[in-house]
């Protein structure tokens, strides 16, 4: 069965929730440790302010993994305008399977026509997973934050890569 991708919907919230909760039970891959419920979910992935586009993969009518591209917010995150964020996240039964690329295309597509000039994604070094799948799609290294904690104290270095369009 082919994969397909299309717009988030809010009734999408609970099968994102499941997603995004095995991606942080199965741990080292996502700086979130404590687990979403399916209103968190919806409103800071799918409805929120700062969202531009959550996309969905979908094997069937099954949703298998989302990536969103976020504006920047009040929480501390200084970027120039015209940056965009991005987070993905496939459930651990999907990985490897190619999706990626298509979240991805449709990704780029939001962002230019939200006129998002660079898009950041800032992953846990020791995410040798998400490094490789996002120097894949062509972005690069530009920063490295060091020493950032995690909720459970674990100190993990953050690689920070860009994309510009």
């Amino acid at each position: 069965m082919s994969v397909h991708y299309r717009a988030a919907v809010p009734d999408d919230s609970q099968s994102l929730t499941d997603i995004l909760n095995a991606v942080i039970l199965a741990g080292g891959t996502t700086a979130h440790q404590t687990l979403f419920d399916a209103e968190r979910t919806r409103r800071h992935y799918i409805t929120g302010s700062s969202v531009i586009r959550c996309t969905v993969a979908l094997r069937g009518e099954t949703p298998m993994g989302f990536q969103v591209l976020l504006w920047p917010n009040e929480d501390g995150q200084a970027f120039d305008p015209g940056w965009g964020i991005i987070a993905t996240f496939v459930g651990p039964d999907a990985q490897g399977l190619g999706m990626g690329r298509g979240l991805f295309d449709e990704t780029v597509l939001a962002a230019k026509g939200a006129d998002v000039t660079t898009i950041d994604a800032t992953i846990r070094a020791d995410n040798t997973g998400g490094l490789k799948y996002y120097s894949a799609m062509g972005f690069s290294d530009y920063d490295v934050l060091r020493g950032v904690p995690l909720r459970d104290g674990t100190i993990v270095d953050r690689v920070r890569k860009r994309y510009d369009l």
